[in-house]
């Protein structure tokens, strides 16, 4: 099945700037996450499709290969966004890199950089605010210790490539063409391992697992990441290691949501304190706020503590929290209350439209809206 277009899927147009793109995605993640949809095949899908289009168009290089050549210039199966250093060139550098010289290990650029690897770490809202410090476990490829990454056995070392003299490249004439390709027998490397390390078989790099302690600012957000530099996978021949990218990942919280630096919250309230007014205890990040109603406070009424948000972890600049009144509807009554009621019922319907202007103003509505059907 095709993909669908990245931008399409975040809802944003092709100029969309960076905190357009993570609003559009911040959006989206909160409403397809699993954690939110459980058992929803449909939700995850579409969590995972909004993920991935978020992934390629917040990074600016690659978002420029997918505005040029769409799917194929940022999917690996197609050629494209091979690991996180991928330029735009190497796309077609497996298909014309043995005629120009361009292609395998035979580039002469010693050896390569290990690859990047990433990491989901799923926090708590109070660790993502407040900046925590969790111990990752992951798996990888590091340099052999007996080899020292060469692949060759302890006591020997790799030797130069005599079918291309350690250049990795050999060239050959076809015609009319001389064609320069990677070398069949060191395989573009320049150089053989005749004694190969018996831990690694020769290849330099043993699978591991690794653990390592992850600082998490206070502030981050869902969807940002950590980079951890050189803590990848090793590069072959000894070559550089790659980077782990730590992404965070919000749990559903029991009370708050989060939105950027606001957080909201919902607050049931009983009808009498709704009429009457009253003083309510707000729960922050912080410990307890106050919170005065007035009187006849009506049901969706939203209330603005400032500062009472997080604190964004580039800025510093302090977010708000926002409070929605829901007005409880009493249940459970027993026949001395609904006596009441219907007391209190009977004392306003007389002056219905100074105490329920809008149930007034509704059924007004209905009865000239039936005048104008038998007319």
């Amino acid at each position: 099945m095709s993909k669908r277009d990245y931008y399409e899927v975040l809802g944003v147009d092709k100029s969309a700037s960076q905190p357009e793109l993570k609003k559009a995605y911040r959006r989206l993640a909160m409403k397809y996450h699993p954690d939110r949809n459980t058992g929803d095949a449909e939700s995850e899908e579409s969590f995972k499709e909004a993920k991935e289009a978020f992934e390629i168009l917040s990074n600016e290089q690659k978002r420029a290969s997918y505005d040029q050549f769409g799917h194929a210039g940022v999917d690996p199966s197609m050629g494209g966004g091979q690991g996180a250093g991928a330029g735009f060139g190497d796309i077609f550098g497996d298909i014309f890199g043995d005629i120009f010289g361009g292609g395998g290990g035979g580039r002469g650029r010693g050896p390569g950089r290990g690859n990047d690897l990433k990491f989901v770490l799923d926090l708590t809202l109070e660790e993502a605010v407040r900046g925590t410090e969790s111990e990752v476990r992951i798996p990888t490829t590091e340099n052999c210790d007996s080899c020292s990454g060469s692949g060759a056995k302890p006591g020997s070392s790799p030797t130069t490539c005599s079918t291309c003299n350690g250049q990795g490249q050999v060239r050959m004439q076809q015609g009319f063409f001389s064609i320069q390709q990677a070398c069949p027998q060191c395989r573009g490397k320049g150089t053989v391992i005749s004694d190969p390390c018996s831990d690694c078989s020769g290849q330099g790099r043993v699978r591991r697992n690794k653990t390592l302690s992850v600082k998490v600012p206070a502030g981050v957000d869902e969807g940002d990441q950590i980079r951890l530099g050189g803590e990848g996978e090793a590069g072959p021949a000894g070559g550089q290691n790659g980077d782990l990218y730590v992404q965070v990942r919000l749990r559903e919280h029991s009370i708050f949501t989060r939105d950027g630096d606001d957080l909201y919250c919902e607050m049931p309230i009983s009808f009498v304190t709704a009429v009457l007014g009253g003083e309510l205890h707000i729960p922050t990040l912080d410990g307890r706020a106050n919170l005065k109603v007035p009187a006849e406070t009506q049901t969706e009424k939203m209330f603005r503590l400032r500062g009472k948000g997080v604190r964004n972890v580039r800025s510093g600049a302090q977010g708000d929290l926002f409070c929605r009144i829901r007005v409880e509807t009493p249940v459970n009554l027993n026949k001395r209350q609904k006596e009441l009621l219907e007391e209190f019922q009977e004392t306003t319907q007389a002056g219905a439209e100074r105490h329920c202007p809008r149930e007034n103003g509704w059924t007004d509505k209905i009865k000239s809206f039936f005048d104008d059907l038998v007319s």
